[in-house]
């Protein structure tokens, strides 16, 4: 199936927005990176994902986040710089901006209301509570729960049931291609 992208959704960088198949973007959407989502993935309503042209945002198959999910590529630095919009014809006058690409693997997903701030690299089956924060440069150990402020290892999740619902969804898929050629 064909990708669906809400036409409710703002996307600045339209030339660097890859969206796999089986994916679906919902309303009131907004991303401001380079952007890669995977297949059979879920971005829901009101989720924003910001930092530049220059930063990237990629999360991969059967994964999902749900509403108001927050993405942060670029952070102001709100004790040393100031906090402002610089235009992009102008130096950039801030010298402690907070940069650094966000990646999700497989598998993974964010709950409700969830901020997640630069330079994170969410691995594969990894999940994030409702109203989690995660700050800049947090250390994930793959196949875990995390929640909460501060953010906390909770337990560890089923990768057995997990892949196996993947490797069964995966078949599906591949029938229903077959069943329409």
């Amino acid at each position: 199936m064909k990708p669906i992208v809400s036409p409710n959704t703002r996307i600045r960088h339209m030339e660097t927005f890859i969206i796999g198949e089986d994916s679906i973007v919902d309303d009131y959407c907004y991303f401001s990176t380079k952007v890669r989502i995977g297949r059979c993935t879920h971005i829901a309503s009101g989720c924003s994902v910001a930092g530049g042209s220059d930063m990237e945002f990629e999360i991969g198959d059967f994964c999902s986040l749900s509403s108001g999910v927050k993405i942060w590529c670029t952070s102001d630095d709100f004790v040393n710089d100031l906090v402002t919009i610089i235009p992009p014809d102008v130096e950039q006058v801030k010298e402690h901006l907070i940069r650094g690409n966000v990646t999700f693997g497989h598998y993974t997903a964010a709950g409700s209301n969830s901020v997640v701030m630069p330079n994170n690299q969410i691995p594969e089956g990894t999940v994030l509570g409702a109203l989690s924060f995660v700050p800049a440069g947090f250390e994930f150990q793959p196949w875990s729960v995390y929640a909460g402020i501060p953010l906390r290892f909770v337990r560890p999740r089923n990768r057995e049931r997990v892949v196996k619902q993947v490797k069964r969804l995966t078949e599906l898929l591949e029938e229903r291609t077959t069943t329409r050629e």
